[in-house]
């Protein structure tokens, strides 16, 4: 979404496509594969774009684990048990309902479909969602050329990937088949058996992860929102039983608070109650974030019940339950979960920050408005003439700030163009080595947003930025 600024009033919007062009052109998002004409559904980050998802991951570990001492870190592996999948109903029960096109076998979402027309068909049995399908599928918006008499009944599509890691036989009709995780919650069901004995917390507490998920998407779709290979950040939080309500208020203002600390507008956040639970979920809320394409989930809250637990055990046959000193019983903690995609909110922090700025009746300029501490690089140091001696004076002052900020060097182009590169980028201050730098040892620090110059002396440049960017983030909390 680009946003239009004059004299600080947004005046208009413009398409997701926009966001996608520039990604790619300033690096932060390339297509998967592109040379080999792209893999649908997956993307690259680029040198830019790995610094800012760096950022969007350090932030959660930085408020999941690292400020807690009630939650402990986690990296459990990408492929599993394959019956760890049964446990879960993953085999069964983890699937989108399609339509296949009869004459181009083409594959499409129906509920996708469905949804483009208005029609809410979340946590439906299938054969409510054959119900709704029939009554609304004279009026569903097909791809172009394509009528619904070419299109045939929906049936349900697993979503789980299959992988042939861990085979050992090449008999294929006898090998067990194994898959690439669907969710990084499994894991640490697997490890809380595991936490629980090293590290000996009391409950209430946590485990917390990042980590690459898999779907075999039909139609994936919507740039970063839809991806068959992405990256969930989620937290388990073990509780007694009757404590739900509780800790499920608690981490719903939690999560929301920390998705303001990054920048995101209040007025672009909202919560949504899942209007029919899964059958072992207790409750179950979205915070969507209004993005190009409408109000979608940013970020789930979840109250799993005592569920996972309870099936792992019965599948693994294994004790996992808790034993509780104060009552001298065993008991199956539940479970309330959090769970954000880092590419969601990557593309919504794109969205939400690109902004084509008036600045003159000539000019215009795109800038990132990013939070100051989220952005890829929080300086980019330039000399102003590409001679040694400011050159060498330049890369000294990069050197000496390199290991407490994320800074850049440039000396290509015009100054007036380097400075708009880093507006585009996001990047807060640009550091200008000129003459009088060589002269009294100060030097100018631009600001992206004001775009006003000030002169510092160059032993104070690390605790101006400091104090910059504290005053910034305070503003945010």
């Amino acid at each position: 979404m680009v946003t239009y600024k004059k004299n600080s009033k947004r005046i208009s919007l413009t398409p997701t496509e926009d966001i996608v062009t520039f990604a790619k052109r300033k690096g932060f998002v390339y297509p998967s594969s592109e040379i080999y004409g792209g893999f649908a559904g997956v993307y690259d980050y680029g040198p830019v774009g790995m610094l800012l998802l760096n950022n969007i991951k350090k932030e959660w570990l930085q408020s999941m684990v690292q400020d807690r001492t009630d939650i402990y870190g986690l990296d459990s592996g990408i492929v599993t048990h394959p019956r760890v999948w049964e446990a879960s109903g993953h085999t069964k029960g983890f699937t989108d309902p399609l339509v296949i096109n009869n004459k181009t076998h083409e594959r499409y979402r129906a509920d996708h479909l469905l949804e483009e027309i208005g029609v809410a068909c979340e946590n439906v049995s299938f054969e409510e969602f054959v119900s709704l399908w029939n009554t609304h599928k004279h009026t569903v918006r097909f791809p172009q050329g394509v009528s619904v008499q070419d299109v045939g009944d929906p049936t349900y599509f697993n979503l789980l990937a299959k992988t042939n890691l861990g085979s050992v036989t090449y008999d294929t009709q006898k090998e067990e088949i194994a898959y690439l995780r669907g969710e990084t919650c499994q894991g640490i069901y697997l490890n809380y058996k595991n936490v629980y004995d090293t590290m000996h917390p009391k409950l209430p507490f946590g485990i917390a992860q990042i980590g690459k998920a898999f779907r075999n998407e039909i139609s994936p779709r919507q740039f970063l929102f839809r991806c068959r290979e992405f990256e969930q950040m989620e937290m388990q939080y073990f509780i007694y039983p009757g404590q739900s309500k509780k800790y499920f208020g608690y981490f719903k203002k939690l999560r929301m608070k920390w998705l303001i600390s990054l920048g995101l507008s209040k007025k672009k956040l909202r919560f949504l109650p899942h209007s029919k639970l899964v059958f072992y979920a207790q409750a179950a809320e979205d915070i969507q974030f209004q993005y190009s394409f409408g109000w979608k989930e940013l970020e789930g809250v979840h109250d799993r019940g005592n569920y996972d637990l309870t099936q792992h055990a019965a599948f693994s046959k294994q004790k996992l339950a808790y034993f509780d000193e104060k009552s001298n019983t065993h008991l199956i903690p539940h479970i309330i979960e959090t769970s954000i995609g880092a590419g969601r909110l990557f593309y919504a922090l794109l969205e939400q920050n690109y902004t084509v700025q008036k600045v003159s009746k000539e000019e215009t300029r795109i800038v990132l408005t990013l939070a100051y501490h989220m952005a890829p690089y929080q300086m980019a140091v330039f000399p102003l003439f590409k001679k040694t001696k400011f050159q060498k004076y330049a890369k000294k002052i990069f050197t000496s700030q390199s290991n407490k900020y994320s800074i850049v060097y440039d000396d290509t182009g015009s100054i007036g163009k380097r400075y708009r590169r880093q507006d585009e980028i996001g990047t807060p201050y640009c550091i200008t080595v000129d003459e009088i730098t060589l002269k009294k040892n100060t030097v100018t620090v631009r600001n992206r947003d004001t775009m006003k110059q000030k002169r510092i002396p160059v032993s104070k440049i690390s605790t101006y930025i400091e104090k910059e960017l504290i005053a910034a983030r305070k503003k945010l909390s």
